[in-house]
């Protein structure tokens, strides 16, 4: 789809979920389906999703901004956000990200580590093996990552049957 069209689906959606506390993070239509990936500082749950979709389902109808039919799906980026234009980079600096981006000799590569700079070129991403610049017209896909805080090992943290047995004790 043409970067214009999207811009103007995205023209039109942003005045609708602002009064929502809501921000356009990303516009995407592929196979029928238009989705609408919206957020909002601090994350954005079910309710203000519902009532986004509420609004934006007419005002993209009334605006002609989409021939033929569509789907219209309304959600949040999620905790592992997809990164695809210039200002979500911008915004995952000091994260960790995953990135498949095609390498100098034209093979695909997959790179995790940090994002330290954004530029109009590209991002440059600390590795385990040190700096990677990659610009973005070689990126094929790259998102956050999240990681999971191990699972406490056994036998620490409360012992929830202690005090029901001290409490019978007595």
């Amino acid at each position: 789809m043409v970067p214009d069209r999207l811009e103007s689906i995205q023209g039109v959606v942003e005045p609708v979920v602002a009064p929502l506390g809501l921000q356009v993070y990303d516009v995407v239509l592929a196979g029928g389906i238009l989705r609408l990936i919206l957020d909002r500082p601090g994350g954005v749950d079910i309710d203000p999703l519902e009532e986004a979709s509420r609004r934006v389902a007419p005002a993209v109808e009334e605006a002609a901004a989409l021939s033929g039919s569509y789907t219209l799906e309304v959600s949040s980026p999620g905790l592992e956000r997809p990164l695809r234009r210039p200002e979500h980079y911008t915004s995952a600096i000091d994260t960790l990200v995953s990135v498949k981006a095609r390498g100098d000799s034209g093979a695909m590569e997959r790179l995790r580590g940090v994002i330290t700079a954004v530029d109009s070129e590209g991002v440059t991403v600390r590795t385990d093996e040190g700096e990677r610049q990659i610009r973005f017209d070689a990126i094929e896909q790259a998102r956050t990552v999240f990681e999971w805080s191990p699972a406490p090992k056994p036998g620490k943290g409360s012992k929830p049957g202690r005090a029901r047995k001290e409490a019978h004790a007595s």
